[in-house]
């Protein structure tokens, strides 16, 4: 079971990403009906550690084994995402992997799980054109900082940066 709690007011989301950066490339992905992107990743399940589930989300969605880095960010995320107010909790660290099958191409592609979610390796120059959410990431992904640090992003935040 995921930690996620749905209230009337707000949804509550713990969620991990992973930031895979190869050859000043960072993968991408994105719901197949949607045109906004976000780091790979997922949903926390309960009892489940981070990295653990880090590692299942790419195996689920990518059927890919990853090697979990460094913590880079816990962020503090509010947002609205179809006309439902988020608080999400999320970590995020540095992914590697041994299999490199499918790097680099820069043509989209769909994951292990169908066609539900589309993935992307976008040049980490172009990320402030790509409607990349949380909007922080499309320049904190330039120069990843050298110890976890802590970010709160609250909506207007977002509209003012994006």
């Amino acid at each position: 079971m995921d930690v996620v709690c749905k209230k009337n007011e707000a949804v509550f989301n713990y969620r991990v990403a992973g930031i895979w950066i190869e050859n000043g490339h960072v993968l991408l992905h994105r719901s197949a009906n949607d045109k906004k992107w976000s780091l790979p990743g997922g949903r926390v399940a309960l009892t489940e550690d981070s990295p653990t589930s880090l590692k299942r989300e790419f195996l689920e969605e990518l059927d890919i084994d990853v090697q979990i880095g460094r913590l880079i960010w816990v962020v503090e995320n509010f947002f609205t995402y179809e006309e439902n107010l988020f608080h999400e909790i999320g970590f995020y660290y540095t992914v590697t992997s041994d299999n490199h099958a499918m790097v680099i191409d820069q043509t989209p592609f769909y994951g292990a799980e169908g066609d539900r979610l589309v993935f992307q390796w976008i040049p980490i120059s172009q990320l402030k054109e790509v409607e990349l959410y949380p909007a922080f990431l499309r320049t904190a992904l330039t120069e990843l900082p050298s110890h976890p640090e802590h970010i709160i992003v609250k909506q207007e935040d977002e509209v003012n940066k994006g």
